[in-house]
């Protein structure tokens, strides 16, 4: 499975580390994933999630999972 963010879809970037020399050799910038277990009130139930540590901090500020999704339904259609 890749390694993006189950609720907001981050994914990580390539590029270039280029050296002083201009030698470029690729790179990978993965996205700061956790596993974590939230809560649903609207359904009573659990939900395990790979959430990014963006993606968490802003279901602490909206509160639930439910409110979140309901906000921004346009990601998940």
């Amino acid at each position: 499975m890749a390694r993006t963010c189950d609720l907001t879809g981050k994914k990580g970037l390539v590029g270039n580390k280029v050296s002083h020399a201009n030698n470029k050799t690729k790179t990978k910038k993965l996205v700061n994933l956790h596993s974590k277990k939230v809560f649903d009130p609207a359904t009573n139930s659990v939900i395990k999630l790979k959430l990014s540590a963006h993606a968490i901090r802003v279901l602490d500020k909206v509160g639930s999972i439910s409110k979140y999704v309901k906000k921004n339904a346009h990601l998940f259609e």
